[in-house]
């Protein structure tokens, strides 16, 4: 199908209207070599993957004869430009099924670690590396990036690079159902980096922030969280905005070429030369979407991605917490939120990642509303009643939250205190 108009578009989020509610989450995280403390190279990642494939059965992802990701039964492995590692996951019912997938996922990469004398660290931002020191990989719309994201961002190839980050995948019912999950989780956006932070650390020093994976975004091209998305947002809008955002690149023949600053309309309107003024098709249109780094975006279902990367502890507190407020229990949190200023929102956002808990929204601490959102969230989950095989809810992976608010203490404050760098 050609992408001729806006209502193209919108009748592809339209498609995304679904009855039955998934969650997908997609981790992130660094690999290091434990003898040099130095992060691995594609060539160290070939050697990952062959033991994936050989030992658990995934199946390649090639691109131009390179091999740049597995799939296994609905998930994929795929790789960052500083060859983070992401498993992209299936979509499950309930948080026990995610956590279950990632479980699983974690054990073979642990095993597949150990023998070649690897480890993973799952934070926001890598603690130790100079962005120099980093090795890329040759997925080629990667090459596109580095030449286009500086252009627009002074942290964009931090963002490429260097940072690690935890999204969760949720579904709308209807367009109205979306307006109302859309508003709420960009309101939410300064709670879930200041709750969540866990990249404190920069080459091997306090970076002054609590997330400075949060603070890289804020500064990266086409990122942050644009204050038209804090007004009530339906799909025509949004087709609005991402349509005038200029493409970072499109695809032909399997190559991709730089877009030259070229918006989506322009392509729309048959304005791209090199095309020889073929209109987009879905692929297109999909292909553009993913280049959206936003802190919440839209495909056919809505991206969470404005947390970071952290450790098992933590690893399903964050899936869990959204879906308690956004699938359980949408209402209520939609009640305590809706008559926040976008100003103060806003200011939040850009004082969160340094301030984290101590940041304030109407008259409140961020840590006095993650209480109230964290017993939103578990009546939420309550009400869900989705047991494992102990008979348990999905609020048993609320337990990391429960602790960063009885602490005081989020993992980034923690990391602080354990290597004595909190500011004096």
């Amino acid at each position: 199908m050609q992408i001729n108009s806006k209502d193209k578009i919108i009748d592809y989020f339209t498609q995304g209207n679904k009855k039955d509610l998934k969650i997908g989450v997609e981790n992130e995280k660094f690999l290091f070599k434990k003898t040099e403390n130095k992060r691995v190279n594609y060539s160290e990642i070939l050697n990952i993957f062959k033991f994936f494939i050989e030992k658990f059965k995934w199946e390649k992802i090639l691109e131009n004869n390179h091999l740049v990701g597995l799939k296994n039964k609905g998930k994929s492995i795929t790789l960052e430009p500083g060859n983070q590692i992401e498993l992209s996951g299936a979509q499950f019912k309930n948080i026990h099924e995610v956590c279950a997938e990632s479980y699983k996922f974690q054990s073979e990469l642990n095993e597949i670690c150990e023998s070649l004398d690897l480890y993973t660290l799952a934070v926001g931002y890598d603690p130790i590396s100079k962005l120099e020191e980093v090795s890329d990989n040759p997925k080629q719309r990667y090459k596109i990036m580095l030449n286009e994201m500086p252009k627009n961002g002074k942290y964009s190839l931090d963002m490429m690079y260097l940072t690690s980050g935890t999204q969760i995948n949720i579904d709308y019912l209807s367009e109205f159902d979306f307006k109302k999950k859309f508003k709420v989780l960009n309101y939410l956006c300064p709670l879930t980096i200041a709750l969540f932070a866990n990249s404190s650390i920069k080459e091997k020093k306090f970076s002054g922030y609590l997330s400075f994976r949060s603070r890289v975004w804020q500064e990266t091209a086409r990122g942050g969280l644009p204050e038209i998305f804090l007004e009530e947002m339906d799909f025509e809008k949004y087709t609005d905005f991402l349509i005038n955002v200029p493409m970072l690149f499109y695809k032909k023949d399997d190559l991709y070429f730089s877009a030259k600053d070229k918006t989506f309309k322009d392509f729309m309107d048959g304005n791209i030369e090199e095309r020889k003024k073929r209109l987009p098709l879905v692929e297109d249109l999909e292909l553009h979407l993913s280049t959206i780094f936003t802190e919440n975006r839209l495909k056919k279902y809505i991206e969470i991605r404005s947390m970071d990367a952290c450790e098992w502890d933590c690893h399903c507190a964050g899936p869990a917490f959204l879906t308690g407020l956004i699938y359980g229990n949408l209402e209520e949190t939609y009640e305590v939120l809706k008559e926040w200023k976008r100003d103060e929102i806003l200011n939040a956002y850009y004082e969160a990642p340094k301030k984290g808990l101590n940041t304030s929204i109407n008259n409140k601490s961020i840590l006095e509303w993650s209480q109230i959102f964290l017993e939103i969230s578990k009546k939420g989950l309550e009400k869900r009643n989705h047991l494992n095989q102990s008979k348990k809810n999905e609020t048993i992976y609320l337990k990391n939250i429960n602790k960063i608010i009885e602490e005081r203490k989020t993992k980034a404050d923690k990391t602080l205190e354990d290597l004595n760098l909190h500011e004096k």
